[in-house]
């Protein structure tokens, strides 16, 4: 009984010490410094499971690339328009912020409340496709349990359900 006590001690400190790294950002990472849209694409998927991204076709060599691919968003008006609707959803989440936006390109950070984690976001209007290119990917980590993936479908249903 007082190894079972003393093991119970040593993870609830365990807890502990991760979510006060987390809190004071240990787990954000560093921003990427070659976001944004070059050459008609966004950055490529992640060389690991922690990213999606609508223009994984666009890099066939990438292993992930497969397992990253997303569709783009469709149109809710002008591609302005569009963007503008993003942003608005973007700035409505408490755990994301825009840091970047220009009227065809939303560039944000989303933050996960516990740990502090920080996914960088980004959305294009392609003129070429008619359509919002995205990119969603973790920052630090080899997965994100399907986050990004939900995060990107979760903002899809909203841009519907608004027209």
């Amino acid at each position: 009984m007082v190894v079972l006590k003393w093991i119970l001690i040593v993870l609830f400190l365990l807890v502990v010490g991760v979510v006060a790294c987390g809190q004071v950002g240990l787990f954000q990472g560093r921003m990427p410094n070659d976001l944004g849209v070059q050459d008609g694409r966004l950055k490529p998927p992640s060389a690991t499971d922690n990213s999606v991204t609508s223009q994984a076709a666009l890099y066939p060599d990438r292993l992930q690339a497969t397992a990253a691919r997303i569709d783009p968003l469709a149109l809710r008006g002008t591609g302005p328009e569009t963007i503008a609707r993003i942003e608005a959803l973007v700035k409505a989440n408490d755990a994301a912020r825009v840091v970047k936006v220009s009227p065809d390109y939303v560039y944000a950070q989303y933050t996960s409340r516990w740990l502090k984690f920080v996914d960088d976001v980004e959305f294009w209007y392609d003129p070429g496709t008619h359509a919002i290119q995205v990119r969603s990917a973790s920052r630090i980590g080899e997965g994100d349990l399907g986050v990004n993936r939900k995060r990107i479908e979760a903002i899809r249903a909203a841009l519907a359900a608004a027209s």
